[in-house]
């Protein structure tokens, strides 16, 4: 395993990370808490020593599976973990389902909800605490950061960070957090089936000294070549609510790129993670992890030699003609910079 250190801190991670979505939310199917465990475990003897995850899974699950698995202030472990949505108000886990809860940003509720998320996770200072799904209310809100660097003066988090949408706060929440806030890492979801706008943020993390962790870098699973156009998801899948299409056209789409695998030097999997890990932003991957096969696979990928030149020139030209495959193009509402623009011409005056 190799590893990436989060610009201007000592936080030294694996390339790949684990990301505790899979195994704490029921989104991806049922696991045990001694299941749960044990994948964790297998986790660390296979070198990862990066874990994210957030206080709405399950209400702090995911946080205390972290304390079950290592015990209190593991020295051997990171943890990334997320806040600001409201799962303690009555009625949390009424509202919740596939809608999103309010989020609360005020000082009172930050401090509430750091101290929770310190004593599921059994340990005495967060090493990434990140504004979870940020809208850009959230971003330009000098109360939440001027609280979260009281926090860090107190010892109670080490770094704050930004974890983005898509569909509840993307492009301009982290640009914007990037420019104008002190964060160490932005959480993004990039593939090669996905690249935009992740790849849009490479530039300002670059410029800023932000780390990005890259999440769903298999596009649900899509990138990992098992699935075919008949293959069914179980009810409580998340993947089954994605519409057909999305799996006929992405189906199609990874058939173009097997060339990754000639040879069988590596699986479309591990593909999948050395093309993220070939920009140079991106501190670390946080692949969908739902068994120890699957997990064993991504984390030898670290160790593979790195894709050439001309296998990322390949990627670039069938990207540009969207892998083969004529679908309508996603349209972002509105124009996704209004929001930044908007806010760093009122910085100016301020100024």
């Amino acid at each position: 395993m190799k590893f990436r250190t989060f610009p201007n801190t000592d936080l030294s991670v694996s390339e790949v990370g684990f990301g505790l979505w899979t195994i704490s939310t029921g989104w991806w199917g049922d696991y045990s808490e001694d299941e749960a465990i044990t994948l964790l475990h297998q986790a660390r003897d296979a070198s990862i020593n990066f874990f994210d995850t957030a206080d709405t899974y399950k209400n702090g699950y995911g946080e205390e599976l972290l304390q079950k698995a290592f015990g209190k202030n593991p020295t051997d472990v990171i943890y990334a973990t997320k806040f600001g949505y409201d799962i303690y108000s009555d009625g949390a886990n009424e509202r919740r389902g596939q809608n999103e809860l309010p989020q609360r940003y005020n000082a009172d509720f930050l401090r509430y909800a750091c101290e929770q998320s310190l004593l599921r996770l059994g340990i005495d200072s967060i090493p990434i605490w990140q504004v979870h799904n940020a809208h850009f209310d959230a971003v330009e809100n000098d109360d939440l950061w001027d609280t979260l660097e009281t926090l860090k003066s107190e010892g109670k988090i080490r770094h704050a960070a930004l974890a983005v949408g898509p569909a509840n706060g993307w492009l301009a929440e982290g640009i914007a957090a990037m420019r104008h806030r002190d964060i160490v890492s932005l959480q993004i979801i990039h593939n090669i089936l996905e690249q935009h706008p992740g790849s849009d943020f490479f530039p300002d993390a670059r410029a800023n000294d932000v780390g990005l962790m890259v999440r769903v870098p298999h596009s649900s699973g899509m990138l990992e070549g098992h699935y075919t156009e008949n293959t069914v998801f179980a009810d409580n899948d998340h993947r089954r609510h994605r519409p057909k299409s999305w799996l006929i056209n992405g189906v199609k789409k990874i058939e173009t790129w097997k060339f990754l695998t000639v040879g069988g030097n590596q699986t479309l999997g591990q593909a999948a993670l050395k093309f993220i890990l070939s920009e140079s932003s991106v501190t670390t991957t946080l692949p969908n992890i739902y068994n120890v096969e699957q997990m064993n696979e991504f984390a030898a990928a670290s160790d593979l030699p790195d894709l050439t030149e001309d296998d990322l020139r390949k990627i670039a030209e069938l990207e540009a003609i969207n892998f083969g495959v004529e679908e309508e193009p996603m349209k972002m509402k509105g124009d996704p910079m209004s929001s930044l623009e908007a806010w760093e011409e009122k910085l100016k005056v301020t100024s």
